[in-house]
């Protein structure tokens, strides 16, 4: 037989995927939650000039829109209030139909460790602290039993998690590997339990479905999560990604986790952003001093590609014991620090101190609700206006020089501030002229604290919390703990 003829006929039988086809990013599946009561995009790639329309099971209009040159589009429709099940059907050569959709509130939860952290950790923990392999930083067989409880009340229909799949690009990727699922025991076992904590508060006080999309991977700093754009663009921010320490066990260079698992999800309409990370800055080529910048943006672009000024809650780092052998060291104190003054340099933030639940043995924490339900309570009273207290202690607001004492005053005192435990506060250093830091004596009067030592005549600065692993106990109002902060700028 012709040998021609048999390789023609081989190509024919090779199926071949339709060039012309349109498809979608992963974010758009069966059982996902797009923002209630909003206009959202629909994205993805066809073949260029071709017509791709966009139908839905909640109202009458088909939007469509021609593909453009780099086969990429994107057109816009509007969601109803919060509900469903819908379908949504997009239509160019080929056909497909999304179901079991819901309207709800849809967040983004990124970070490191303490953002991915599952209930898996807990187990692993506890078999640690029973090996020897790690200290005893909390009762293994109450916490392994508290959290089986919470994984058999995990049946939720009306949330619904994305995970992005961890990988790393020096470019922007097109799609982020994942899938959106239904809230039942097993998934939840394995998603962020934070993001989980914080999505089942909303569902509960809100009424309405919450979609949790899932960015984060442990070990990682900041810097991979900006653009490496908008890194390079400041000149601060290119000179320590220059000097950034190699070294590092997982990725680190600037961008290439936004490129993966940022990118690819934009701009599919989030109501907003939590966000878990900053212990791998600390100490890392003086990423802790310029944390504050850094973070900013890093918020800055990703609000910039979004082409919303979406809210942004956050958890700053708890007290842990960085440098074990050095019982004074401030790496991590001057991170948290960081993170109290980036409040001020991006709008509509709001941070959680979570000090009085770290375990300073351990850099993962395992109180995951009480942190998670304080990022909720945060959004339950900027972005949907509710009436819960304000979930964040006291923060540094202005000093004032009486004396040889200096006056602390607050923000959040809420009410009045207090000792937590009742005792002496702890946790205040003050310093002269010659800026050697003093441990201080400190006295509540009302909504502010005064400070002083006998050492110091002429007081000019003080601090607070500033250890790695502190855990004062100054607390407002409603019994939240006071952040880590400095009245000074001098050199460290």
């Amino acid at each position: 037989m012709n040998t021609r003829f048999l390789l023609a006929m081989t190509l024919l039988s090779i199926p071949v995927s339709a060039p012309a086809d349109v498809t979608l990013p992963s974010i758009f599946s069966d059982h996902m939650v797009l923002q209630r009561n909003a206009e959202v995009t629909i994205f993805g790639q066809a073949k260029p000039y071709e017509t791709v329309t966009v139908t839905t099971s909640w109202n009458d209009e088909a939007p469509s829109v021609l593909v453009g040159r780099d086969s990429r589009f994107a057109l816009k429709i509007h969601t109803p209030e919060a509900g469903g099940p819908h379908t949504l059907t997009v239509q160019g050569y080929n056909k497909i139909v999304i179901s079991d959709i819901l309207m709800g509130e849809v967040w983004l939860a990124s970070g490191q460790s303490n953002m991915e952290f599952s209930t898996d950790w807990i187990h692993n923990f506890a078999r640690d602290i029973r090996a020897g392999k790690m200290p005893k930083s909390f009762d293994p067989d109450r916490a392994e039993a508290q959290i089986e409880e919470v994984i058999a009340k995990a049946d939720h229909p009306e949330i619904r998690f994305f995970a992005t799949a961890q990988v790393q690009s020096e470019c922007p990727q097109l799609d982020a590997r994942g899938q959106w699922v239904v809230c039942t025991p097993e998934t939840m076992r394995h998603f962020s339990l934070l993001a989980y904590f914080f999505g089942e508060k909303l569902n509960a006080a809100l009424k309405v479905p919450v979609g949790l999309i899932h960015s984060s991977w442990g070990g990682t700093p900041a810097d991979v999560w900006t653009p490496k754009e908008a890194m390079m663009a400041d000149p601060v921010l290119a000179e320590f990604a220059a000097k950034r320490d190699q070294n590092t066990w997982g990725p680190n260079a600037p961008g290439v986790l936004y490129n993966t698992m940022i990118a690819p999800v934009i701009p599919y309409r989030i109501a907003g952003l939590i966000w878990n990370q900053g212990e791998e800055n600390v100490g890392q080529s003086r990423g802790d001093e310029v944390y504050a910048r850094l973070y900013a943006a890093m918020v800055k672009s990703w609000r910039e590609k979004w082409g919303r000024d979406f809210p942004v809650l956050y958890v700053q780092i708890p007290p842990y014991r960085y440098d074990a052998g050095n019982p004074k060291a401030f790496r991590a104190a001057v991170l948290r620090d960081a993170q109290r003054r980036a409040l001020a340099e991006i709008p509509e933030s709001y941070m959680v101190v979570a000090s009085d639940v770290a375990e300073p043995e351990n850099i993962h924490p395992i109180d995951k609700l009480t942190v998670g339900t304080r990022l909720a309570d945060w959004a339950l009273r900027e972005v949907y206006h509710a009436d819960v207290p304000v979930p964040c202690g006291p923060l540094y607001a202005g000093m004032s020089v009486e004396g040889s004492s200096i006056r602390v005053s607050f923000q959040y005192a809420e009410g009045t501030l207090k000792s937590a435990d009742g005792k002496p506060l702890t946790g205040f250093e003050i310093a002269g002229a010659d800026r050697v830091f003093h441990p201080a004596t400190a006295k509540i009067e009302g909504g502010t604290v005064l400070v002083s030592a006998p050492e110091v005549k002429k007081p000019l600065a003080v601090r607070f919390a500033w250890r790695d692993d502190a855990m004062p106990n100054l607390a407002g109002g409603t019994n939240l703990p006071a952040s880590t902060f400095r009245t000074d700028d001098w050199p460290l």
